[in-house]
């Protein structure tokens, strides 16, 4: 459930959550709402503005970017463009148009941006318009919506991705049978994330001059792969070569059962002049593109893989033949400036796909490949080249916090940020670096951080009303001992206008992933601030199984749900509670989505009548119930060793022994189950089957289904109601 929470790049979350196909009735902007003696509510956690995609001008003076607004009454979101000094001066909003307008480009050095926005016919296309908004036309005439695009550097041709049927998985439906709604599945990952598979994102080459458009992977649909990959995967799985002659390009050539066990993607090197895909050279595995061995695992004999078993000490992860082959995720490649390299983020092992998150440097000469981040023990979450090809920047998770670091060829790795802080993005901006930031205490805002210093000097102040007119908690570092006696770090975030001589009701926040930190993160939903702000005290632990403490600490959860994760929780909860003197311990609940979820669920039955509530959103209640349900089998292959059936593997008994519906019986406790329709990674049927357990037992149990909805809650509307209901189940246990 990593990818759940985080994606492989955290903008792509923000951007997700900002999307929505209907346009509203009118422009929805910026808003100041009433704030009533300081009170954080749900209504102005969605009246505040999400600051999305940007782009710096060659010059590193001026920063386009998008910023997304909601509306509750309308249940619609509005994507807009600004572009600002990056002094802070200047903010200007471009947008003129109802529909909204995202992805905003430099081109032409900063005299021209470009964007994309729908056209007279409703079909997302890409404009251009001059830097200050003004002579906007329409460049792109495509006959499928343009998804998203990059320009190549000489001008002259852009890749655009487009959503293509494909049927390799579901056939499609007979001529005669329009209006037919079943569907013939032939085989494995027919569903992903929130969606049945009948269409794939598909990269082409446009020529802007013509209009023409050149298909990169090759039109047969039996090689249809995804570029860039779902659920995740944006425009920056592509990346042009500084003479605008090459793309390398990041792909799985894999479908159906293989695709659904391996996280194996490689990075691919394609000759724009060409024109035909036997050209595109992996540069991961030195074989063609499209090129797929039998079992859909590269070098493995016939046979050799048991697609219900790990893949951790099966061949593909155990032999000579893939030493060095660059087995797991390889993502987001990016040529340097001087066009010798090819950098991007790579993954170890197959089928892990929380493995180490290394930055990998290909020379394009000699094809050597040096990891330059190795003593850097945590994952490279994002990054970019600086202008002497010698020198990179990245973001990373360390201790609770994600900062700005930087490396060179020889691996020699330097932090420059510091602060209660989460540096998202990293890009080159003039002489500087162009960053996004947030905090549990600040939405996502634009800073530029001096290469040499590592100070961060803002540029946008997109919520500064809300900054200024709310009243805001603390957040605090609390270390204490783990059950093993391991240094464990939790935040402890406090209540507004804090009185240290009372007692406060207090949560205990399980995180998802399960491997994803504790950081400073800011969420729309999961706020941290709106909890406090309802009057509690959050205790949110570092567990095991988490980035930033170690590869060893993060790796500590696999095949081990029910172990030393859990008591890293407890053990957090029993020493805030035993030495901050403002915790009601009498008044304590547990929370948690996803692998919180499971957290939940799990404590339910095993909690020693600590909690007096429970809220599980989207979490795994029955352990063989989730292995086959979900459709990335890879999460469920690694995480609890195999299917359930491999009842001789210590592992998979140790996984499947404790699966949280194993321990209702021990069950006593009120409990709210949240889920959305739509979640795929893990089915609603868990929370309905957790829900009418409690039912069952007698146990006071509330559901709260989204038939519209995810793994995340995306609609204005559901999200109120969402924190509604969460709040009144809290407060009518703790308060």
């Amino acid at each position: 459930m990593n990818k759940l929470l985080i994606a492989t790049s955290l903008m792509a979350i923000v951007m997700m959550e900002a999307c929505n196909n209907e346009a509203p009735t009118t422009m929805i902007g910026r808003q100041t709402p009433e704030v009533k003696d300081g009170q954080f509510t749900p209504e102005l956690l969605w009246a505040m503005g999400r600051v999305g995609s940007y782009d710096a001008s060659n010059d590193g003076k001026t920063v386009a970017y998008n910023v997304s607004y909601y509306s509750v009454e309308e249940n619609k979101s509005h994507t807009v463009i600004y572009t600002i000094n990056t002094d802070g001066t200047n903010e200007k909003l471009l947008t003129t148009a109802v529909t909204s307008e995202s992805a905003p480009k430099y081109i032409n050095n900063g005299e021209q941006i470009t964007f994309l926005a729908p056209d007279k016919d409703g079909v997302s296309q890409i404009w251009v318009m001059n830097a200050d908004g003004s002579g906007r036309k329409q460049l792109s005439k495509c006959e499928m919506d343009v998804d998203d695009y990059l320009f190549s550097p000489d001008g002259k041709k852009a890749i655009v991705v487009h959503q293509v049927p494909y049927h390799n998985i579901i056939q499609e439906r007979p001529e005669d049978l329009p209006k037919s709604t079943g569907m013939v599945i032939d085989g494995a990952m027919f569903r992903h994330w929130d969606h049945y598979v009948e269409s794939i994102p598909h990269p082409f080459v446009l020529n802007i001059e013509s209009g023409e458009e050149f298909d990169i992977l090759g039109a047969e649909e039996d090689k249809y792969f995804e570029c860039p990959m779902e659920p995740f995967g944006g425009i920056e799985q592509l990346a042009w070569s500084p003479d605008s002659k090459q793309i390398a390009f990041t792909c799985r050539c894999k479908t159906g059962l293989a695709y659904a066990i391996s996280t194996d993607s490689d990075i691919f090197l394609y000759d724009v002049e060409s024109g035909t895909t036997n050209t595109a050279k992996n540069l991961c595995k030195g074989c063609e593109f499209g090129v797929v061995p039998d079992g859909g695992i590269p070098f493995a004999p016939d046979n050799i893989c048991d697609p219900s078993k790990s893949l951790q000490n099966q061949y593909i992860n155990t032999s000579e033949d893939t030493k060095d082959r660059n087995v797991g995720y390889d993502i987001n490649p990016q040529f340097s400036p001087d066009g010798k390299y090819v950098a991007w983020q790579s993954m170890e092992r197959d089928g892990y796909e929380s493995d180490r998150n290394r930055l990998c440097i290909y020379e394009l000469a000699t094809g050597n490949k040096t990891y330059v981040t190795d003593e850097f023990d945590s994952n490279v979450d994002a990054y970019c080249w600086d202008k002497d090809s010698k020198t990179l920047y990245f973001v990373g998770v360390w201790h609770g916090t994600t900062h700005v670091y930087r490396t060179n060829l020889e691996g020699e790795v330097k932090q420059l940020t510091e602060g209660q802080y989460d540096y998202t993005g990293v890009a080159l901006c003039g002489d500087q670096l162009l960053c996004s930031r947030q905090s549990m205490k600040e939405a996502t805002e634009l800073y530029l951080v001096d290469k040499q210093t590592g100070k961060a000097t803002q540029v946008t102040d997109e919520n500064k009303y809300f900054r200024e007119n709310v009243a805001w908690g603390e957040v605090i570092p609390h270390w204490s001992k783990a059950t093993d006696g391991a240094d464990l770090l939790s935040w402890i975030i406090l209540p507004p206008n804090f009185d240290e001589t009372k007692k406060y009701p207090t949560l205990l926040f399980c995180e998802g992933g399960p491997q994803s930190p504790v950081s400073q993160f800011w969420s729309f939903r999961w706020n941290m601030m709106i909890m406090a702000a309802n009057g509690y005290v959050v205790v949110a632990p570092n567990r095991r199984g988490l980035p930033g403490f170690g590869s060893k600490w993060n790796e500590d959860i696999s095949t081990n749900y029910g172990g030393q994760c859990m008591q890293d929780l407890l053990s957090a909860i029993d020493d805030a509670a035993a030495t901050l003197p403002y915790i009601d311990k009498d008044r304590m609940g547990c929370v948690g989505a996803s692998f919180g979820g499971f957290s939940v669920y799990w404590m339910a039955g095993n909690h020693d009548k600590r909690f007096k509530c429970f809220i599980a959103h989207d979490g795994i209640f029955n352990l063989e119930q989730q292995y086959l349900e979900t459709e990335e089998a890879w999460f469920t292959n690694w995480d609890l060793g195999g299917a359930f059936w491999h009842k001789d593997n210590p592992a998979v008994a140790r996984s499947f022994a404790n699966s949280p519906h194993k321990f209702v019986d021990k069950w006593d406790t009120p409990i709210l189950c949240i889920h959305g329709d739509k979640d795929y990674r893990i089915v609603s049927s868990q929370a309905i089957a957790a829900f009418n357990a409690a039912k069952y037992r007698g146990i006071e149990a509330q559901l709260l289904l989204f038939p519209d909805e995810n793994h995340w809650v995306l609609k204005p509307q559901n999200g109120i109601l969402w924190q509604r209901t969460y709040f009144n189940w809290l407060d009518k246990w703790l308060k």
